[in-house]
């Protein structure tokens, strides 16, 4: 497999030959369910092509807990299924498709009760470990052990005294979702799939009661075009609903968003060496080490205003802080608080007006002649969702091709970065003294960038400036940036910021004073004038203060109207309309 980059080029010359040739499948959104079901369909022979309004991941694939996870609370509702497919799916980003994004994350489960919770809650942390082998692979972690309060507070001397009485210390996977599933379509680009961020759909071409492709609008040039394709995949996540109105159809299920408030706090204001989950009222609430930080999230509440941006709100940062503080020495506040997120879970509709409830089971619609629109489902079994999705439009399709379509490979697939990445990693001491590089910097690189780290150690041999850090924020390299123009589809200020580099969450001024720097460093890859490059800066700033806004304000509705203050930088919410053939 080559390397292919998500270039400027690369963009334009998928939107010409989407719309210049009819294709087997057009999957519409970027997501990690869309990406997935491109990688899918192009290493079956298919041609294909994935359109995304926004920035790949720009959803609710940015905004996860950033776990690889069965699910502890699924096993509770005794969901079986859904958690040894987790669990499979876990072994295999672990140990194959992405090593070098996803790696081993340790949690402690604080006990409270004597004997009886011991045994409850081992029984079932025993069976997760042994439901991870029923796949077959290699569960990819570390098996769970049980720890007295002595043992687990030396593990995490956070943690106040009267908390526990002792806890189970059990493993599960961490990934940088933003990057895994970026990398998901620019692997899928690798085997010939035709990618293009900033493309909105606009309507659905029909041919009778058939649907046989989608006009489309691109955003970046404001040019309209269509695209044929065999079948049409709605892999759009929150935004499934309003994508199957397109067809003039209800569909035949309905897709609810339930929102998940995550904080991002500096790493030395909780000590310890170990995530937590802690039991919630309503939930479970997660501490998760995130390299110099800590992620603790989530809440899980219905939504029901505006998808594009959904907004944390003051009562949501107090709800995480309070039920965190419960179990911690020293208590945070407001002020530890580093950075803040809000993404939208798409889950199946169901009669329990509770979203934690509600099914994270995945099904596949192909009521719509030459649609098929997958919904559900988590971040973990986004293979599998894509899988289904793809049998679906190549049962519906079959009449049409002269050639059978081979089963889905992807569990066969590194995506790109992970070929030769233990190799690679083994060498990294080699690499830091031959590229000048600190140790810990080609780490960081390796845990980005795998086996590709080599292409920005080029890019740094030729300009030595690029392997400085930004000013700030040290702890990426210049040459991140520019590489996120030239390879990784970043087209605007909030793309490199935001979801190519975290620094939007892991600094406490959110990545403004960084802007201009990084707005200089895309420009000159992308072209821009100063007035451009200006403009970028003033929409990134006032991004930012809308969301510091909305994070002051008391509930949802308070919350929604302050961050929708802030426009997009590239104007998105069309009003669509169904196009006839």
């Amino acid at each position: 497999m080559r390397s292919v980059a998500l270039s400027p080029q690369n963009r334009q010359a998928a939107l010409e030959a989407m719309a210049a040739t009819p294709l087997d499948v057009l999957v519409i959104g970027g997501g990690v369910v869309g990406g997935g079901c491109a990688l899918d369909a192009a290493t079956r022979g298919l041609s294909v092509g994935l359109v995304e309004a926004r920035d790949f991941a720009s959803g609710t694939s940015s905004r996860s807990s950033k776990l690889i996870h069965g699910g502890l609370r699924y096993l509770e509702m005794l969901d079986f299924r859904l958690v040894a497919e987790a669990l499979g799916e876990r072994s295999l980003l672990l140990t194959k498709l992405a090593p070098h994004l996803v790696h081993p994350v340790p949690f402690l489960y604080p006990l409270r009760h004597r004997v009886w919770e011991r045994v409850y809650a081992g029984s079932g942390v025993a069976l997760y470990d042994s439901m991870a082998l029923l796949s077959g692979r290699s569960r990819g972690v570390p098996h769970h052990r049980h720890m007295t309060r002595r043992g687990a507070r030396r593990l995490m001397p956070a943690l106040r005294k009267d908390a526990l009485i002792g806890a189970l210390h059990y493993y599960d996977g961490q990934v940088d979702d933003a990057r895994h599933t970026m990398f998901l379509s620019r692997t899928a680009a690798a085997y010939g799939a035709h990618v293009a961020s900033r493309t909105r759909v606009i309507g659905l071409l029909r041919e009778g009661d058939r649907v046989i492709g989608a006009k489309v609008k691109d955003l970046e040039s404001d040019k309209e075009f269509t695209i044929r394709a065999r079948q049409v995949v709605n892999s759009t996540g929150v935004w499934t609903d309003e994508t199957q109105s397109l067809a003039g159809e209800r569909g035949q299920f309905h897709v609810r968003a339930s929102k998940g408030v995550h904080l991002v706090v500096p790493r030395d204001r909780i000590r310890g060496e170990s995530g937590l989950i802690l039991r919630t009222e309503k939930s479970v609430l997660f501490v998760i080490p995130w390299g110099q930080h800590w992620i603790i999230g989530t809440t899980d509440t219905d939504w029901s205003l505006s998808k594009d941006h959904p907004a944390a709100s003051r009562s949501d940062i107090d709800y995480l802080l309070k039920h965190v503080n419960k179990v911690l020495v020293q208590p945070l506040t407001h002020d530890d608080v580093q950075g803040v997120y809000a993404g939208l879970r798409p889950l199946l509709a169901g009669e329990d007006e509770a979203t934690s409830k509600l099914s994270r089971e995945h099904a596949v619609s192909t009521s719509v002649k030459g649609l098929v629109v997958i919904a559900g489902g988590k971040y973990t079994t986004y293979r599998i969702m894509a899988k289904d999705a793809i049998d679906a439009a190549v049962d519906a399709m079959s009449s049409q091709l002269d050639r059978m379509v081979p089963p889905a490979c992807t569990e066969d697939v590194p995506l790109l970065g992970a070929d030769g990445f233990e190799a690679v990693w083994n060498q990294r001491q080699m690499l830091a003294t031959a590229s000048g590089l600190g140790i810990g910097r080609i780490e960081h690189l390796l845990h980005r960038y795998g086996s590709l780290t080599s292409e920005l150690l080029d890019m740094i041999a030729e300009r030595p400036d690029l392997g400085n850090g930004l000013a700030g924020a040290d702890a990426y390299l210049r040459v991140e940036i520019v590489y996120a123009a030239t390879h990784e589809g970043a087209r605007h200020l909030d793309d490199a910021i935001a979801r190519r580099t975290r620094i939007s969450i892991e600094t406490f001024d959110r990545g403004t004073e960084v802007a201009v720097e990084v707005a200089d460093l895309m420009g000159a890859v992308l072209g821009w004038s100063k007035a451009q490059r200006d403009n970028e800066v003033d929409h990134y700033l006032k991004r930012v203060e809308a969301e510091r806004e909305s994070q002051t304000m008391p509930d949802d509705e308070t919350a929604d109207a302050a961050r929708m203050g802030a426009e997009d930088v590239v104007p998105v919410s069309i009003k669509p309309a169904r196009v006839a053939s």
